[in-house]
């Protein structure tokens, strides 16, 4: 099978750590193709760099040509350039890349960018006035992603260092004000400190931002950190991940190669790379929703449910499939999804009274079953209602959940937020919408009840964006995420159902399936029948012979065309 082709303009790390070197180890771990094209030669050891000699211009142009008439990469990543001539050479090639797709209608060569500037441990000087200016104004317009630490995103825009993690943001949005579409300032090599426990990463992309966090490693030997990052996010960019999500696709490599780190030589030796880093849950990191870092992982006192979970758009749809989970058992939770705009003809004052009331005949009628069968109540994006009743007392935050998609969760606010993790403390199961990598960081971020994985079919319930997950997906988030995962989209039948328990999910989310059907003769024996069939489908799919082997990599979910505007 083929491999997405990835170019590495970069130096030649003569003591096998860095530049070079390092990209090769990551590309291979990430199954892509490298080529990696010598910009610059370097004299240098474990204990520093002797000597950097840029190459010639005219040889890095014909390392380019004969790439270009066979290789074509999809990214280019570059590295330690070493001249500005070496800049001028990559950007004729990236213009006439672009205006070759901009004729043919097809996708651009994305840049990613490892500015390389400087020696981290003393040694040469990588980068002269000349080189500086053309960073500024010739790669940081063309970057589609550039990643810099600290300390090289202050000289690329010529002030003070960051002292602090909260003066990182500015100086990540002045980058992408100069150009750059994306940005993200690593923080494991600060030296202050002042992350704490938490090895801290700023991004800056077109669709989301926020500090990437994962517990920082007590490890020597990372020589080598900068260019796996780097490389790891242009192989994920290069298999088709948007940048926020082949970022934190970065973030779990560079962490699971500072932990495969090995000494070579008197000084820090190179990070290694593990090849498994994406299937393992250990490296998940979290994202927080503002330039507040996320605090750790929690798992929430009250758990949740595991079973059928069904949906629906009013009490009145969800009454008879109460009536029917009285006599048939499986069913965990019922969503109340009743959205603003399709009750656009009532006021505001009116809409929350009849939400309150339908709400109300919800728990009513759930109390009334036997307490084996009760379902949990979830209460979709009304956010204020849910939380105004707990903090009154009206509602028991242990008896209801609320359910949020990310777009309701970054529009709290840092207040509202605040506000919905007091009420989880009092029990309170909050359910969070994922459909991508930063997503689910996001998510976990946020100490969830449970983690929703959609659509895994394609469905005509939501109009949205995102790839159908599969059951490819659908088993890594399973395998990936600290909180129990509900598979979402598009299940309509049995085999589905079974298939979808089979990843590893804890639930199963049900929208039409279980509801009355048009031509129901009797549509009370049918809803029983129906959801005696799901929950057995249900019951199968958990059995040990059915489970399905959870996936190394997930698969890309957005088309990368969706951050063009951002």
């Amino acid at each position: 099978m083929s491999r997405p082709i990835v170019w590495s303009v970069a130096g030649n790390d003569s003591g096998g750590g860095a530049g070079l070197s390092a990209d090769a180890r990551a590309a291979e771990g990430c199954a892509v193709h490298l080529c990696p094209v010598v910009a610059s030669v370097t004299a240098q050891n474990s204990l520093g760099v002797a000597r950097v000699v840029p190459v010639a211009a005219e040889v890095l142009d014909a390392q380019l040509a004969t790439l270009a008439a066979d290789l074509r990469p999809a990214v280019i990543k570059t590295g330690l350039i070493g001249s500005a001539e070496g800049v001028a050479v990559l950007m004729r090639w990236l213009d006439r890349f672009d205006a070759e797709a901009d004729a043919a209608g097809g996708p651009r060569v994305r840049l990613v960018v490892d500015p390389v500037l400087g020696a981290s441990a003393g040694g040469a000087a990588f980068c002269d006035d000349a080189l500086l200016a053309a960073y500024r104004t010739q790669i940081l317009p063309r970057a589609d992603l550039i990643t810099p630490n600290r300390r090289e995103a202050a000289r690329l825009l010529g002030m003070a260092e960051a002292a602090t993690p909260a003066e990182v943001p500015a100086q990540a949005a002045a980058l992408r004000a100069r150009g750059a579409r994306a940005v993200a300032i690593t923080g494991g090599d600060s030296a202050d400190g002042a992350d704490g426990v938490d090895a801290l990463d700023w991004i800056d992309t077109p669709l989301a931002r926020g500090w990437l966090a994962l517990p920082r490693l007590d490890a020597r030997h990372t020589h080598g950190t900068g260019c796996t990052f780097a490389t790891t996010a242009a192989a994920a960019m290069a298999r088709g991940f948007v940048t926020a999500d082949a970022l934190v696709l970065a973030k779990m490599a560079t962490t699971a190669a500072i932990a495969a780190g090995h000494a070579a030589g008197q000084g820090a030796g190179p990070v290694g790379f593990d090849a498994g880093f994406a299937g393992d849950a250990r490296r998940l990191p979290r994202l927080g929703c503002d330039e507040t870092p996320p605090g750790p992982v929690r798992v929430p006192a009250e758990p949740w449910p595991g079973g059928l979970y069904a949906i629906s758009d009013s009490f009145a749809q969800a009454a008879p499939l109460l009536a029917a989970a009285a006599e048939v058992p499986g069913l965990c939770a019922l969503q109340l999804r009743i959205k603003r705009a399709a009750h656009r003809d009532l006021d505001d004052a009116i809409f929350a009274e009849a939400l309150q009331a339908q709400i109300t005949q919800a728990q009513a009628a759930i109390d009334m079953l036997p307490a084996e069968r009760r379902p949990l109540l979830v209460i979709n994006d009304h956010h204020a209602l849910v939380l105004d009743a707990v903090e009154a007392g009206r509602l028991d935050a242990a008896s209801i959940a609320l359910h949020l998609g990310q777009e309701d969760l970054l529009a709290l606010g840092a207040a509202g937020r605040a506000r919905l993790a007091a009420a989880q403390a009092r029990g309170l199961r909050l359910g969070l919408s994922s459909h991508s990598l930063w997503e689910l960081a996001r998510a976990t971020a946020l100490q969830p009840a449970y983690v929703a994985c959609g659509p895994v079919w394609p469905t005509t319930t939501k109009d949205m964006p995102w790839t159908p997950q599969g059951l490819h997906n659908l088993g890594w988030w399973a395998r990936m995420a600290p909180v129990p995962v509900v598979g979402i989209g598009g299940v309509l039948d049995e085999v589905q159902v079974e298939s979808v328990m089979a990843t590893g999910a804890a639930d199963v989310c049900l929208v039409r399936a279980l509801a009355a059907q048009p031509g129901d003769a009797d549509p009370a024996a049918a809803q029983r029948e129906r959801l005696a069939r799901m929950a057995a489908a249900c019951q199968r799919g958990r059995e040990p012979s059915a489970a399905l082997v959870a996936p190394l990599w997930p698969e890309a979910s957005l088309d990368p065309a969706a951050e063009a505007g951002g």
